[in-house]
């Protein structure tokens, strides 16, 4: 220890620092507060506002969008918005649910959303809509940054809180499918009550129960007779008369119970549609064995063409190429994947009797089968075919009505253009289709639920059946030039159908949304080449 200059030592109760006060400078009195004196400090009488809660970990360039929650805007339009939006540009809900606040709710909420998005998905419901409807509970129930993904089999969805905090994710595998329009339905009243605030998740999760436990609103022999009567309409609008009516229903019926029986021994779905299509197909073919003259050749073709119109997968192609158009490549590729494994199964149903008729000697001549122009009789036909699409569907019997009418408005037009004014069968579907999505998109926004009920069975009478047994009798009386024309036709027409409804649909969208603070819709950008 240093000493002072007259050789005395210093006492412990002095100081020895070099930054000791010097003598006679006195230090400003402390703060009350106890904390330090600042020239930053704030002055007396000035508060500054409480600082606002933190969105998220980073803001975007152009800033976070607010979304607008507008009385009367479908959910199915604001979701599909944010779907569409990158992540870091998603608005937060405007207010999270209570349930949420704590952790151990997140994966109950997540839990329920697959379970939502597993029924739309396994019903038939587009990929786009599926994961608005599920980001939709998602985001109603608080859970703001969430990933949906759907693929064809599987879904998944992640919550991620902040880019600090570990994500949350679930899935599950969609191994059964069923069509059942009416359970679609009250899933989505339910992701609708969800959305305005009115259902807690365990009074969602009581009312999914009932959804599951619900019957279908049709028995087995109900739709048998529906598909008979679908086969007999279908008949009479490619020119059949009511004999033709009659045995294209009963050979309609019969694959109908076939198919039954191989779905009970537990044959997969493609041998179910080849049992199903050898049925009228072997009904055309014992007629026209009894019938030589043109005119039994011409009734044979429309009893086959009528079993095939019950057998087409309308529904899977359009969703196929409604995923397509949306930018969901790999579920619309197995969707796509699955239609052309249930058409080969038809085909190898109905050109296995094709091929058994013509070395037996009964010969169908492809150039005898047109369409007689009968318009109020194809009319009453397709309303018949549409009405029967949907007990098929098991649609709500409120949605049978409008969607029957729908068909018949479809078919009005596709006759007017095609018929009448000569244009293209092509343009004439394509334009009947896309009237048929603007039709479906504007029944569903006024009933708040998804648009396929009035949609699926309102193309029933544009369905390419013609087109396809021309095509099958081609290949199997060996004129493979002839087959191939008019396969490619049939795909052509199906092609116009998928994209005339999924251009109505989006031209429906288009115009009816209202003036909103609502951040744009956008396209995937993978679809612009980068």
């Amino acid at each position: 220890m240093a000493s002072h200059g007259d050789g005395v030592e210093p006492t412990e109760a002095e100081t020895t620092s070099g930054f000791a006060v010097p003598p006679g400078l006195d230090l400003p009195p402390p703060q009350e507060n106890g904390g330090p004196a600042s020239a930053f400090s704030l002055p007396e009488g000035l508060t500054l506002p409480p600082p606002a809660p933190p969105h998220s970990d980073f803001t975007p360039a152009q800033g976070i969008p607010v979304l607008s929650r507008v009385h009367g805007l479908p959910w199915q339009d604001r979701m599909r918005t944010l779907v569409r939006l990158p992540l870091a540009e998603r608005p937060a809900p405007a207010a999270p649910a209570e349930a949420t606040e704590g952790t151990t709710a997140v994966p109950r909420v997540l839990d329920l959303t697959l379970r939502i998005g597993e029924l739309l998905l396994a019903g038939g419901e587009g990929a786009e809509d599926v994961e608005a409807a599920m980001f939709g509970v998602a985001h109603a129930y608080g859970l703001d940054r969430c990933e949906a993904t759907v693929t064809f089999t599987l879904i998944s969805i992640t919550h991620q809180p902040s880019l600090v905090d570990a994500p949350v994710s679930l899935s599950r595998t969609v191994r059964r499918r069923g069509t059942d329009y009416n359970r679609l339905a009250e899933v989505f009243r339910l992701v609708d009550d969800i959305s305005s605030g009115e259902v807690t998740p365990e009074e969602a999760y009581g009312r999914l129960a009932t959804i599951r436990r619900n019957r279908h609103p049709y028995t087995k022999w109900q739709l048998t007779l529906a598909s008979g009567l679908l086969a007999g309409a279908a008949a009479t609008l490619v020119g059949g008369n009511w004999q033709v009516f009659v045995l294209a229903a009963l050979g309609a019926m019969l694959g109908d119970r076939l198919a039954w029986l191989a779905s009970g021994r537990g044959l997969p779905e493609f041998y179910q549609f080849v049992a199903a299509a050898m049925a009228p197909a072997l009904v055309g073919v014992c007629w026209a064995a009894g019938h030589t003259s043109t005119a039994g050749e011409v009734q044979a073709a429309a009893m086959v063409t009528g079993g095939l119109f019950a057998l087409i997968p309308g529904r899977a192609l359009v969703a196929g190429v409604q995923d397509g158009l949306t930018g969901y490549y790999l579920t619309a590729s197995a969707r796509l994947l699955e239609v052309v494994y249930l058409s080969v199964g038809i085909v190898c149903g109905v050109l296995a009797v094709l091929y058994i008729g013509e070395t037996s000697g009964v010969r169908l001549d492809p150039d005898v089968v047109q369409s007689a122009l009968r318009p109020g009789v194809q009319l009453g036909a397709a309303l018949l075919l549409s009405l029967t699409f949907c007990v098929l569907l098991q649609q709500a019997r409120g949605t049978v009505v409008p969607a029957t009418l729908n068909g018949g408005v479809a078919w009005l037009i596709y006759g007017a253009m095609h018929d009448t004014a000569g244009l293209s069968p092509f343009a004439a579907t394509a334009v009947a289709a896309g009237m048929v999505g603007l039709f479906g998109q504007l029944l569903s926004r006024y009933q708040y639920t998804s648009s396929l009920p009035y949609v699926t069975a309102a193309i029933g009478p544009l369905l390419p059946g013609g087109a396809v047994y021309l095509g099958l009798l081609g290949f199997a009386q060996g004129d493979v030039d002839t087959g191939v024309g008019y396969g490619l036709r049939a795909i052509t027409l199906a092609l116009a159908i998928a994209i005339g409804v999924n251009l109505g649909s989006e031209m429906a969208r288009l115009f009816l949304k209202p003036p909103t603070s609502t951040p744009d819709r956008r396209g995937a950008k993978r679809t612009r080449g980068f």
